[in-house]
């Protein structure tokens, strides 16, 4: 079963056997070069006492080889909380290593590539929070983890994807604002009494998958297991099997263990979870992310090098940021 938030097993073994468990991904000729990054990165990060937080999304050669922790947006959040590493290396993109930092305001904490965003945290500012809450006096802000700094702090509380549901009905109030995803505020919105106020920012990777995606994969792959992410529009969802996070949707597949089941999310998500699995058939009209893409070894090893780019908050943002991101991780 896929381990999501717990230390990776493969980044203490020797070479040939890190290779085992992605020979089924990487061909053995190309194995040499990601080799000697591997290596070094490894050996970095005991000089260093760093550790490397890897999101579902990053692809293979990073998640199963050098990652010391892996997970979704809330798994790396907790973890981030937990360890007592020096140095923080974020595998995904920037709002999470912003995370990381508030939540580890005294460790360095890098980000391979500067230019890993992501559509969700560029589609709000503070600024567009004030006004919501200018509208709506009163009515309590529930801010998506995939947010800058800047806008978890003028927020109550955080959510991911997997907690979201709770959160709203946590805070006791018939109404919330939930932003920026409108996808994931709708999809919530269906499984609760509260009113969701929604903002309209949509992630590029999963607005596009379409109800038509769903019933074209049916079609072409009889009794095929349709796991779809809350952040897919709203037709999609109603024509899937499951809908969850990627730690749920790989839960769902190694406690389920569909024949054959495609996972409506990012790429790299379904050659994680195939790795863990031989025996299911992973059918992939995936969509990539190109923000996730830009972290790869050699930009991995060379921020442990250079101990490049460090990651940091304003103190006066930090501590309301961090407050609204805590108080998500107290619900549980």
């Amino acid at each position: 079963m896929l381990e999501t938030a717990t230390p990776s097993p493969a980044s203490a073994l020797p070479l040939p056997e890190i290779y085992a468990r992605v020979e089924r991904h990487i061909p053995a000729f190309e194995w040499p070069i990601l080799a000697d990054d591997i290596g070094e990165i490894l050996r970095l990060k005991r000089q260093r006492n760093a550790v490397v937080l890897a999101h579902n999304y990053q692809t293979p050669d990073i998640f199963h080889t050098v990652a010391d922790i892996v997970g979704d947006s809330l798994a790396l959040a907790r973890e981030a909380a937990r360890t007592d590493a020096d140095v923080i290396v974020l595998a995904g993109v920037h709002f999470m290593a912003e995370t990381a930092k508030l939540l580890n305001p005294g460790k360095t904490v890098l980000i391979p590539d500067l230019e890993a965003g992501c559509s969700l945290a560029a589609s709000i500012t503070a600024a567009d929070i004030r006004l919501m809450r200018e509208r709506h006096p009163g009515v309590p802000v529930v801010s998506y983890v995939n947010t800058s700094a800047e806008v978890k702090a003028e927020s109550d509380i955080c959510c991911t994807s997997a907690n979201a549901k709770k959160i709203v009905e946590g805070l006791g109030a018939p109404r919330v604002i939930m932003l920026p995803d409108e996808y994931l505020a709708r999809n919530t919105a269906a499984q609760t009494k509260v009113e969701i106020i929604a903002w309209k920012g949509h992630c590029e990777v999963h607005e596009r998958f379409t109800a038509e995606d769903v019933r074209s994969v049916r079609e072409s792959h009889p009794g095929i297991v349709v796991l779809a992410h809350p952040e897919c529009p709203p037709d999609v969802i109603a024509e899937c099997d499951f809908t969850g996070s990627t730690a749920a949707m790989a839960d769902y597949v190694g406690k389920q263990r569909p024949a054959r089941v495609v996972l409506l999310t990012e790429c790299s998500m379904s050659d994680n979870v195939a790795l863990q699995y031989p025996e299911l058939e992973f059918v992939r009209p995936c969509n990539l992310c190109p923000h996730m893409k830009r972290i790869t070894l050699p930009k991995i090893r060379r921020a442990l090098e250079t101990m490049s780019h460090e990651v940091t908050v304003d103190p006066e943002i930090a501590v309301r940021a961090r407050r609204a991101v805590e108080r998500m991780m107290a619900f549980g």
